[in-house]
Formats: structure tokens, C-alpha cells, sequence
């Protein structure tokens, strides 16, 4: 009795050993498997959008889930109040294995009853025939003499626009509705820098760390300062998030690899890059060719100021009006033919600067950076499956320690009735 003790703690041991990597790699996505769908939001609650303006949806803030075929337009409604900036997006997310239209996409508005629009409406399409998930929002913003500044019940809509022979099936979409708190009475908007480097920084010298890409915003992979390595598959987007201070610059330089051996298509507009701002707001897009040969591309921002909403400037510095996350997409072209690794560098230049005197927590609201998030990149993001081998070696260790005490008790007891009887171990002979 006391050999076959030994043997199951024995067996149960190596079975439990031989459990861990495969634990931790179910964290990682393979490369040659099927490109992942977008995950939705763990919070995120299905609603269904009406056709007519009078009855759709109250939308809290939060997130939501709902679909949209080809021609829809759906209504929803918001409540604001009189003091808050409101921005609610929608991700069109159709599944990645779908064909496109280089004008298929979605227009979405945020408008007061009366059909007075709060912001121009924001169109987005996919500018390409990879099916890949985008985003766009509807604003209200706090200011003197602007539109839709009094409290009531407003109308998000959102439309799926492309040509008549377009895939017609529903695509998910996701809705985000974010509340940002107004400044305090006496307080005045901080003035945004009039001047600033566009000269991106030299990359880092340090070895790049490995980092899995999430599928969008619910799973960006976290990553600061440095050099991070990942691949991509053709047809799919990666995300990653930075965290960006008030009056800081984020840079960003993706090397894609050569393609390895094999037969490789020129594709004119091989891999994609686009960045997002916290209330998933298009900030900058960037593109470049792909031929299978490395090839590089890069973006850089202005830095991040609460005013820049305010000024008459390009997209692509008015969208960098919050301190917080900001979102990096890179796609790869579904023409590519094969897998194609890459290293991300990102550089956030700049001390972090005070913000505006909000009158309530923005960061709780999703506008900011919290100490959790400065914790997600410092000093490095170790990999999930690092993570999850060190956590389950801790339940290894206690477990082996709890089943030996287990089998020497046994084996006390019965050697107090069979001294007789050699112990062995399992397979010794």
C-alpha cells in the first residue's frame, strides 16, 4: 500500500508538470491558427437599436453590445446632463475572414432632438479590402455658445455605409458611452503648447520583449517604453495600449520582418497602423507597402493637452485631448502570404504634466491614468505565460508538500503493523 502511495503522488506529480506549459501557452495565440475574432467587452450588456428615432434604447454609460447589417441606421438615446462632455463610440467589428469595400464603413452622430448635431458626424471606412475592426464617435462638448449644451435626452445613431455589394450580414458592433467630468467652476482650461518636436526619438537599444496583441480595445496588450516583439497573420489586427500623461508625445515605430522564404505578392498598402484615442476616437492612420522584403513605419503625436479640443486643428491633434490610454491597431493585409513577425518601439517623451481641475474623478470615469496602469507597463510587461507558470508552480509546490505529508503518514501507520515490507520506488526493480 505504502509503493502505490508513492506511485500516485509520483504520477499525479508529473501529470501536474506536464500540465504547465500547456497552461501558460493557452494564454498566447498561435500564429498559424485562424485570425481571431474582436473580443467584446466582459461588461458589456446586448441592446437592440431601433429603426425609429422615438423609441430607441436608453444607453448608460458603459458598454454595449448589437449588430448591424448592410443599409442599417439605428437609433439610441443618451441622457446628458449639463456639465459633462459626453463621447459615445461604436467599434464595427465584422469577422475577419469577410470581404470589404474600400467605402464600407460606419457614420455615426450624436444630435438634441431637434436634429441639431453636437459634432460633425464622424464617417470611418476600412480604405481597404481587409476586414478589420473600426471605430468612430459622436462628442458633446462643455463651451461657451457651443451646441447641445443643455441637460436633456439626446440621439446616437449609427449607420452601416458601403456599396450595394457588400457583404450583407449582420457585423457585431460594440457602443461605449463615456462621461467626462467638467472642469470646477473657477477653474480655466489648461492653454495647449503651441509648439513641439515631431522628431521621433532614437528606438531603444534594449532586446525587444515578446508581447501578444489583444483583438481591440477590451484586450490590448499594455506596453510602455522599449522594444516589443509580436507577429501577425494576414487579414488580422493587433492592439496595444500606452499609457499617455498631460503634456507627454507618444512615438511609434513598427519593423515588420521579411517574410521568409516562398512566393510573396507586392501589396500596396500591406500593413496598417492606426492610433486611437481613450474614448476610441481615430487619431492617425498610416500605411505602407509590403513585398514580403522588411519594410517600417511610424507615427508621432502632439503633445497631449486638454485644449486641443478646442483649437481648429487636424484630427489628428484635437483627437489627443485626454490623459490616459491610447490605442495602437496594426493590421496586416489578408494578401500577405504568410505570417510576418514584427517589433513594436514606443517612446512617450516628455515629463507628465498637472492636469484640469476636474469636478469629479476622471480617472474612475476611464479619462486618466491610474496607479494600476502605471503598474501594467513598469519596469516591462512579463508575459501571461510567465505569469501563470509561476502562479501554478506555487500550487505545484503546495500541493507536492501536502501529498508527501499525506503519503508519510500512511506510511507510518502501516509500517507500524508491516515492518517487514521494503518501500520502493515505482519502476525501481
Amino acid at each position: 500500500m505504502a509503493r502505490s502511495g508513492a506511485g500516485v503522488v509520483a504520477m499525479t506529480a508529473l501529470c501536474v508538470l506536464m500540465l504547465v506549459p500547456s497552461v501558460a501557452g493557452a494564454a498566447s495565440q498561435d500564429p498559424s491558427g485562424d485570425v481571431p475574432e474582436y473580443r467584446m467587452g466582459e461588461d458589456s450588456r446586448p441592446v437592440h437599436g431601433t429603426g425609429s428615432s422615438t423609441d430607441g434604447p436608453v444607453l448608460d454609460p458603459g458598454t454595449y453590445t448589437d449588430t448591424l447589417t448592410a443599409g442599417d441606421k439605428k437609433y439610441y438615446r443618451v441622457k446628458l446632463d449639463a456639465k459633462s462632455n459626453a463621447f459615445v463610440s461604436t467599434v464595427l467589428a465584422p469577422p475577419p475572414e469577410v470581404k470589404v469595400g474600400l467605402m464600407d464603413g460606419i457614420r455615426v452622430s450624436l444630435e438634441s432632438p431637434d436634429g441639431t448635431e453636437c459634432s460633425s458626424g464622424d464617417l470611418v471606412v476600412f480604405a481597404s479590402n481587409t476586414a478589420r475592426p473600426i471605430a468612430g464617435y459622436g462628442t458633446r462638448r462643455i463651451q461657451a455658445n457651443g451646441p447641445c449644451q443643455s441637460a436633456g435626452e439626446y440621439l446616437y445613431t449609427v449607420e452601416r455605409v458601403g456599396s450595394a455589394n457588400s457583404d450583407s450580414q449582420a457585423w457585431p458592433i460594440e457602443l461605449k458611452y463615456m462621461s467626462e467630468p467638467g472642469l470646477k467652476a473657477d477653474a480655466v482650461a489648461p492653454e495647449a503648447p503651441t509648439k513641439w518636436s515631431s522628431q521621433a526619438p532614437v528606438p531603444p537599444k534594449s532586446a525587444a520583449k515578446p508581447v501578444t496583441g489583444g483583438t481591440g480595445f477590451n484586450d490590448a496588450a499594455p506596453v510602455g517604453d522599449g522594444a516589443w516583439k509580436d507577429e501577425v497573420r494576414p487579414g488580422e489586427s493587433r492592439f496595444y495600449k500606452v499609457p499617455v500623461g498631460w503634456g507627454q508625445q507618444l512615438f511609434v515605430d513598427a519593423e515588420m520582418a521579411n517574410a521568409g522564404t516562398g512566393q510573396q505578392p507586392f501589396v500596396v498598402d500591406g500593413v496598417r497602423m492606426e492610433l486611437y484615442n481613450t474614448a476610441r476616437g481615430l487619431a492617425d492612420s498610416v500605411q505602407t507597402q509590403y513585398s514580403g522584403k522588411p519594410s517600417a513605419l511610424e507615427l508621432g503625436t502632439a503633445p497631449v493637452a486638454f485644449s486641443n479640443r478646442f483649437a481648429a486643428k487636424p484630427e489628428a491633434v484635437s483627437a489627443l485631448r485626454f490623459s490616459g490610454w491610447y490605442y495602437v491597431q496594426l493590421t496586416l493585409d489578408r494578401q500577405v502570404a504568410q505570417s510576418v513577425p514584427m517589433t513594436l518601439s514606443v517612446s512617450v517623451e516628455g515629463d507628465e504634466q498637472s492636469g484640469p481641475e476636474y469636478d469629479g474623478d476622471a480617472v474612475k470615469a476611464g479619462f486618466g491614468i491610474s496607479d494600476a496602469d502605471k503598474e501594467a507597463v513598469r519596469g516591462g510587461d512579463e508575459s501571461l505565460a510567465m505569469r501563470t507558470i509561476g502562479f501554478t508552480g506555487i500550487g505545484i509546490g503546495t500541493f507536492l508538500l501536502l501529498s508527501l505529508g499525506m503519503w508519510t503518514l500512511v506510511a507510518h501507520r502501516r509500517a507500524a503493523t508491516a515492518r517487514t515490507t521494503p518501500w520502493r520506488v515505482p519502476g525501481s526493480g
